[in-house]
């Protein structure tokens, strides 16, 4: 080792991390900012040729769903069964679409790896 001990990278200076730090922070403060108005939005799929609506919140929640009279047959519950069970997974994905894009712009397409 050469005299005077080892001669790597200068060190940064306190002020390059201080802003990389307050960029961190600001980008925190927006993606949670994201992240609520995402779970606040409501996401609408049907079923059947519109026999049955499904809304779901941005957090996977169902909120609403409609059920048209018409649909209702007795003798063939599962096939309203698969109706709803269409619906509430069509808005579902629709939700996590959008939630994706919405991520996307924000990190700039960079993947967080599910953090967020």
């Amino acid at each position: 080792m050469a005299k005077g001990g080892y001669r790597g990278a200068p060190m940064m200076g306190g002020g390059m991390n201080m802003n990389m730090v307050r960029q961190a922070q600001k980008m925190q403060q927006d993606m949670l900012k994201m992240q609520a108005e995402m779970e606040a939005r409501e996401y609408e799929a049907a079923a059947g040729g519109g026999m049955v609506k499904a809304v779901v919140s941005g957090k996977h929640e169902l909120i609403r769903l409609e059920i048209n009279p018409e649909a209702v047959d007795p003798d063939d519950v599962e096939m309203l069964q698969d109706m709803v069970i269409a619906a509430v997974n069509e808005a579902v994905r629709k939700a996590d679409a959008d939630n994706s894009a919405t991520m996307s712009k924000l990190t700039g397409g960079i993947n967080l790896g599910g953090l967020f």
